[in-house]
């Protein structure tokens, strides 16, 4: 297991190797969805009591980091 974060980890054993919080079955990817589907943070930590509210701040820091990447838009022509 590879610590990202003090909260963010990934295992190519858990969840696919997607990161999830501090080597639960819960992803980043899940707590971000919820987010931005409108529940709040209250609304995750009663749905997922086993979460503190350090855990989902910790998944919007690893989202706005992820977004310090450089990106490339690569175009395909049909020959």
């Amino acid at each position: 297991m590879e610590y990202i974060s003090d909260r963010i980890t990934i295992d190519n054993d858990l969840c696919n190797g997607k990161p999830t919080i501090r080597g639960k079955r819960i992803t980043v990817q899940t707590i971000l969805e919820f987010l931005s589907a409108g529940d709040s943070p209250q609304d995750i930590l009663k749905q997922y009591p086993s979460l503190e509210m350090a855990d989902i701040n910790a998944c919007l820091k690893f989202a706005a980091g992820f977004m310090n990447n450089r990106f490339t838009i690569k175009s395909f022509v049909n020959a």
